[in-house]
Formats: structure tokens, C-alpha cells, sequence
């Protein structure tokens, strides 16, 4: 009978090990189909507007594009304004304190100039944008998808991709570096006023400070940044919602799983781009 229920155990254990890989495996292939379907709808994307351009076309119109930027650029500033004056101002108040101990507080300026230029505006800007545009993008173009709509305009003979998806792609993309440089203005602004009451350093040392420290190749790496996250975060928020399926409640799961997996992407980005940075361009 021992020999029976070991024998039963090691069983029970074998297909639970056999279950944990098969629900490992699925899950990697949904990741890799998912991959793959962002990759076609990114080139059929090019493909479309390309054609367009070759026609001697307009591949997009100026009315959307504007409409879009609006949306997503003039919207999204009070947002970020407010959220980097306070990260700012936390920022300095904290690293202030500390470095007070030290007796170099003089340093917060270059601290927080640096800081906000290279990882937390672009990234702050990333998440605002990915909780706050990107879940409109999903919510309407799923909206579309599930009322017919996507498939009225390819029946009209109308890209779908190029009137739908390309105009908010380009407006999160070029929007996103603008508020990011807002960010970084907020952000230095709030620890400046900090700086000025509990540090007790002036207006205009703490602008010399962050002249002196912040360089060309922080900016550049903040701008680049922030391109590759505004991209990110438009593919994703597009993608999500033309795949929508289910009516009312694929909408809604659609566009939780897009904010879910575009601060999840940004996040990751982040880290892989600031070790390629530290690693090529120290």
C-alpha cells in the first residue's frame, strides 16, 4: 500500500510539473502572437500610408492629425505640470535633507536636473500619457471594432489603418518629447521653490547649478527616451483596441490590458535604455 500511494504522489506531482510547463508554454506562444500581430499591424500601417504617398496623396488628414496632437499634447499639460511640480518638489526636499548630513546640499540642483532630464520626466510623461491617452485610444477604436465600424470603413474602400491608426500614432509620438520637456521645466521649477524655503538656496544659484551640471547628451538621451515610449505607447493602445472582440465587455477588457501592458513596456524600456546608455554613452 506505501509502495502504491508514493507511487500515486510521484504521479500527481509529474502532471502538476507537466501542467506548470504547458501553462508556460501557452503563455509564450500568446506573447509571441501577440508580438507578431503588433508587427503586421505596424507594417501594414507603413504599407498603406506609403501607397498613399505614391499616389501623390496626403497620406493622413491635417484636421485629424491636429485634432489629435490637441488631444494629446494641450490635455495632457495640466497633468503633467502638476505631477512634476510635486515629484520636483519631494524630489529636493528629500535628497536636500540627505545630503545636508554630508554638508554638499549645494548638489541638489545637479541632482534633480539630471535626474528629471535623463529617467523620471520621460517616464512620469510615459505613464501619463499610457493611463490617460492610451486607454481613450483603446476604449474608442474598440468601440469601432465592435460596432462594425472598422469594417464599414475597409468596405468604403478607406485604409482603416491609415485613417484610424496613423494620426494617433504620429500625435503621441511627436507629442510626447513636448511634454516631456514640460515635465522637466515642472519639475525643476518645484525643487527650485523648495530649495528656496527649506535649503535656503537662491533662485539664481540654483539655475547656475543646473546650467553647470545638465549636458547636451542628458537632454538627448531624455529626447530619445521619450520618442521610443510615445511609439510604444500608441502601438499598444491601437493594437488593443482593434483586436477587441466580446461587444461592451471586450472593451473594457481591452482597455485595462492596454494600460496594464503599456506602463509594463515603458517600464521594461526604461531599463533596457538606461543600460544601453550607461554602458555606450557613461
Amino acid at each position: 500500500m506505501s509502495d502504491d500511494a508514493s507511487l500515486n504522489q510521484e504521479g500527481a506531482a509529474e502532471r502538476e510539473e507537466i501542467s506548470s510547463v504547458g501553462r508556460v508554454g501557452a503563455l509564450a506562444i500568446s506573447a509571441l502572437q501577440e508580438i507578431g500581430c503588433l508587427v503586421w499591424m505596424i507594417k501594414e500601417t507603413g504599407a498603406e500610408v506609403r501607397d498613399r504617398v505614391m499616389l501623390g496623396r496626403s497620406p493622413i488628414r491635417l484636421e485629424q492629425l491636429f485634432y489629435q496632437c490637441d488631444r494629446v499634447g494641450v490635455g495632457s499639460v495640466p497633468m503633467v505640470i502638476l505631477l512634476s511640480l510635486f515629484i520636483g518638489l519631494t524630489m529636493a526636499m528629500l535628497t536636500g535633507y540627505q545630503l545636508e548630513i554630508f554638508g554638499i546640499v549645494t548638489l541638489v540642483p545637479g541632482v534633480v536636473s539630471v535626474s528629471f532630464t535623463r529617467e523620471m520626466a520621460p517616464l512620469f510623461t510615459g505613464i501619463v500619457l499610457a493611463s490617460r491617452v492610451g486607454a481613450a485610444y483603446t476604449a474608442e477604436l474598440g468601440a469601432m471594432t465592435a460596432g462594425g465600424e472598422v469594417d464599414a470603413i475597409e468596405g468604403m474602400g478607406i485604409g482603416a489603418l491609415r485613417y484610424l491608426v496613423a494620426p494617433r500614432f504620429l500625435a503621441i509620438f511627436l507629442m510626447t518629447p513636448c511634454l516631456s520637456m514640460v515635465s522637466v521645466i515642472s519639475g525643476i521649477c518645484g525643487a527650485a521653490f523648495i530649495s528656496s524655503i527649506l535649503l535656503h538656496l537662491s533662485y539664481g544659484y540654483f539655475y547656475d547649478q543646473v546650467v553647470k551640471y545638465l549636458l547636451m547628451k542628458d537632454v538627448l538621451a531624455g529626447g530619445m527616451k521619450s520618442l521610443l515610449f510615445g511609439g510604444i505607447i500608441g502601438v499598444i493602445a491601437c493594437y488593443k483596441g482593434l483586436a477587441v472582440h466580446g461587444g461592451a465587455v471586450g472593451v473594457g477588457t481591452a482597455t485595462t490590458s492596454s494600460v496594464v501592458t503599456a506602463i509594463c513596456a515603458v517600464i521594461a524600456c526604461d531599463s533596457v535604455s538606461n543600460i544601453l546608455i550607461v554602458t555606450f554613452f557613461p
